[in-house]
Parts: structure tokens; C-alpha cells; sequence
């Protein structure tokens, strides 16, 4: 109905003809909260490099709306998994059995009237209930590393502001660090295993994402050798030396964000909170699948629960890009769905279920998406599946109304032929961008006048002609 072949994608050409690439050097490069910078400054015993400080300052400029509408607000916080690689729709968010293709260990079973393969995902299959499942979705790029940050700053990165754009995490932690309170010492935005994730782009080094890879001993260096008196000591000699050069810095803003690293980081030394939140017993770890994707999950769960800030959290989980071999059987224990399906069925499954028992998916918003999807039909002469426009994404809790599917496609997952939704066209990484900030009660038109080129600042490109929004249909 919609074929790729025809289809032109008329508003993204028209509008990216407006926004020429600008050859400037990125602001991803600005302060950042990896782990390599909780270790920079050991040698006051403060892991100096771990986080932003959350003063509640709004940034110095007007903050405009260019609609009038009323978000969901319908979520407190945000999982977003990041599937990097791309995973293939066809086997797996959108099934499409093809004989002689689809191993039988696919098992395709339906769930709730939806096709689902159990032999990949049985947990997940099992909590349809809870999910809502975006068919008619489509990348512009087919490019990785483009369409990767495209999905997670949602914009083109090329076109005029895009790489000096935050990561939505970044635009909800600025958005909500007015709602923090005094006792609250976690990072607002909280990136596990995403060490490439963007950053805060041009916003304060506050709003940066705190990049961590989950470990059971917990975040190292929130105490010192010497102990905490002599730690306590340490700091103070610092204040005294250095605050001239720190405190409302001469040298700039990126030496007043390293002060406020200083003070974030002291918050976290010594922390009770921060042991509980962060470690986790090999027997948990099991229920996750006891691999680094299942510990994000967990540390997730554990985090949300410790109420201490956090409101966005980004999970990446790679790799996907099965270009040979994807159903695993020419070596069933290399990259292929065999191997990866059950990574992302065991930490996203048992992550639902704990949400669910502790009361906090109701307000968790979870979404699962990739930067694009793959191939149909046959698989290619090498058994794999090569880049294709036509994806999926799913959404989990936050108030989504689960067993069902927004958008159909045709018998063999090519393109769309319903699209499922109120704006009647495909659903792209600027929709998703915009459903993550009505579900959190932001506002997603909102423009700021403070980026450094003063052309202003949009949470969704072209908010004043009204080309992206959320998709209701999820809350429906």
C-alpha cells in the first residue's frame, strides 16, 4: 500500500533541505560523567569526575511553547534501550514466518491475537499484556553510527543544530531539576553500558549523562584508603586552595562544571544509599541472565527504587548487526538471534516483573527500539539480513495500555500498510522523541533561545509547524 519503491518521504526531505550540514566541531566533547572521569582526580580521594552537580538553576534565556498541548504526564521515570545494530523486525517485534527461512526454533506462537516467536523471547512473550508494539516505524538513515545518534537525540545529526543537540536524557534531566530534592544524590540522567551514547551536547555539564558499567563490588572509589576523616581533610585543603580558580571560574564554564563534579562526587562517598543501589548479589544477577545487559537492568530496577533523583536511564545492548549467519547455523554460539534474543528476553523480563511487584511500572515508561531495521524475505547467501528502513519499537508500562500493536505491515514486513495512528504517516525517531516527553509531563514543543548560534532550540524539530508528536494511540 505504502511501498518503499514509491514512497518519498516528502516532510523530512523538505524540511532537511533547510538544514544544511554545519561542519563544526561537536559539543560531545564537553565534560562528561564516564567512569574514566570518576577516577581523574583520585588523588584527593574525590571521584572528582563522576557527576554534574544539580544546582536547580534554570539556563538564562526565555523559554518558549510553540503549541498549546497538554502532555500524558503519565510517567516519573524512563527506561530507554538502546538495540544497537539494528535487530531484524521481521524476527522478531513484527514476526513474518517464511517457510524454508524461519527455523522452527522460532517457535512462532500467538499471543494475544499477535505473532511472537517464544523460541526467542518466551519471557516477554509471556507479559504481551504489558506491551505495545510500533510496527509502522521508519529510519531516514541506514547508516549506524548516524542513525544510532539520530534515535537518541532525536534529530538528524547533520542538519543545522544536530551536533550540538543533547540526548533526550539530557533534556529530561534539565526539565525535571527543579523536581529534585535536597537528600537526592543519584545523577538525574543515568547511562549503563553506553559509554557512546551522546552527551548533554550544548546544555550545562549538570544535565550530562553519568556513564556507568554495572559491577556487583558497585561503583568503585566512594571511599578512601586513607579513610574518611583524612578524606574529609583532603577536601576542605582543596576548597581552601582552589576555590578562587573553581567557584564562578575566570577560566570558563567547563572549570566551573569540573567544581560542581567535585560536589556532586562528595555526595556519593561514603553513601549507604549508593552501596544498595549500585551492588548487587550473584543470585540477583542470575534472575537478570548474569550478563552485563541483565546487570544494567538490575542496577535500573535498583536505582528507581532507591527514589533518589534518577528519572532517565539508558540502556545499550549491541550487537544486532547480523549481516551473516542470524539464525546461528553455521556456528549457533556466535552473533546470531539464538544468542542475543535470550540477553534481551532475561533483563527486560525479570526487569518488568520487578517493576511490576515493587508498584513502579505504572510510572516507568520502558522503550525498546534500534536505529533502523533489516532485510525480508530470504536471508542473503551469507544467512544474514542487511539494512533496511521499515523497524520496530516497543513500549512497557508508564501508562501504556499493553496486547496490542500500533501500525501494520505487509505479508513480508517490507513497508507499512496501515499506519496505525492519528497522523497517518510513518512514526520516526522525532515521534518517539516527543511520546518520552509527554509521558514525563514536558512539554515537547518547547523552544529554548540559549543554544550558542541563536537560532533557538527546539525539543522536536519544527515544533511550530507541528510535524512530530506523540503517539496517544499508546495511552489508548
Amino acid at each position: 500500500m505504502f511501498s518503499n519503491g514509491k514512497y518519498v518521504n516528502d516532510i523530512v526531505h523538505k524540511l532537511l533541505g533547510k538544514n544544511p550540514d554545519a561542519r563544526r566541531p561537536a559539543f560531545f566533547k564537553r565534560p562528561d560523567l564516564s567512569r574514566r572521569r570518576f577516577l581523574e582526580f583520585s588523588g584527593t580521594g574525590v571521584a572528582a569526575g563522576y557527576m554534574a552537580g544539580f544546582a536547580q538553576r534554570a539556563q538564562a534565556c526565555t523559554v518558549q511553547t510553540q503549541q498549546s498541548v497538554t502532555p500524558k504526564n503519565t510517567a516519573k521515570n524512563v527506561i530507554f534501550v538502546m538495540l544497537t545494530g539494528a535487530p531484524s523486525h521481521t524476527d522478531t517485534f513484527d514476526l513474518k514466518v517464511l517457510s524454508g527461512t524461519t527455523p522452527a526454533t522460532v517457535i512462532p506462537t500467538s499471543v494475544n491475537g499477535i505473532a511472537w516467536p517464544m523460541g526467542l523471547m518466551p519471557k516477554l512473550g509471556n507479559q504481551m499484556g504489558k506491551m505495545a508494539i510500533v510496527r509502522s516505524m521508519y529510519a531516514t538513515a541506514l547508516v549506524h553510527s548516524l542513525s544510532q545518534r539520530w534515535t537518541q537525540i532525536g534529530r538528524n545529526p547533520s542538519a543545522a543544530l544536530g551536533n550540538i543537540a543533547p540526548n533526550v536524557g539530557s533534556v529530561v534531566a534539565l526539565e525535571k531539576a527543579g523536581e529534585r530534592q535536597p537528600n537526592q544524590v543519584f545523577p538525574t540522567f543515568l547511562a549503563l553500558n553506553s559509554a557512546t551514547a551522546p552527551g548533554n551536547g550544548y546544555f550545562s555539564a549538570e544535565y550530562a549523562p553519568f556513564r556507568v558499567f554495572p559491577a556487583a563490588s558497585g561503583i568503585p572509589n566512594t571511599s578512601n584508603s586513607l579513610g574518611q576523616t583524612t578524606y574529609n581533610q583532603m577536601w576542605s585543603r582543596l576548597h581552601q586552595l582552589d576555590d578562587p580558580l573553581r567557584a564562578n571560574s575566570p577560566l570558563g564554564s567547563d572549570v566551573s562544571d569540573y567544581d560542581q563534579f567535585y560536589s556532586a562526587a562528595k555526595q556519593m562517598m561514603y553513601n549507604a544509599t549508593v552501596t544498595s543501589a549500585f551492588n548487587f548479589t550473584t543470585a540477583d544477577s542470575l534472575r537478570y541472565g548474569s550478563n552485563s545487559f541483565g546487570n544494567a537492568c538490575l542496577v535500573a530496577k535498583q536505582v528507581l527504587a532507591a527514589n533518589q533523583g534518577t528519572r532517565f536511564i539508558q540502556i545499550t545492548l549491541g550487537n544486532w548487526d547480523m549481516h551473516n549467519d542470524i539464525y546461528g547455523l553455521q556456528n549457533p554460539k556466535g552473533n546470531n538471534l539464538f544468542t542475543m534474543c535470550p540477553v534481551l528476553d532475561n533483563g527486560v523480563g525479570a526487569l518488568v516483573s520487578d517493576l511490576d511487584a515493587a508498584g513502579l511500572l505504572n510510572s516507568t515508561m520502558i522503550v525498546l527500539v534500534g536505529e533502523f531495521g533489516r532485510t525480508v524475505g530470504p536471508v542473503t547467501p551469507t544467512g544474514g539480513r542487511d539494512h533496511w528502513n521499515q523497524q520496530s519499537a516497543v513500549f512497557i508500562g508508564g501508562g501504556v495500555k499493553g496486547g496490542k500493536t500500533i501500525g501494520k505491515t505487509n505479508a513480508t514486513g517490507s513497508d507499512t500498510t496501515d499506519f496505525g495512528w492519528s497522523r497517518q504517516r510513518y512514526i520516526k525517531p522525532e515521534d518517539i522523541e516527543a511520546t518520552i516527553y509527554s509521558a514525563l509531563g514536558i512539554n515537547w514543543t518547547t523552544v529554548r533561545c540559549d543554544d550558542p548560534f541563536n537560532r533557538g532550540f527546539e525539543y522536536v524539530p519544527f515544533s511550530d509547524q507541528d510535524i512530530y508528536g506523540p503517539i496517544n494511540e499508546l495511552w489508548a
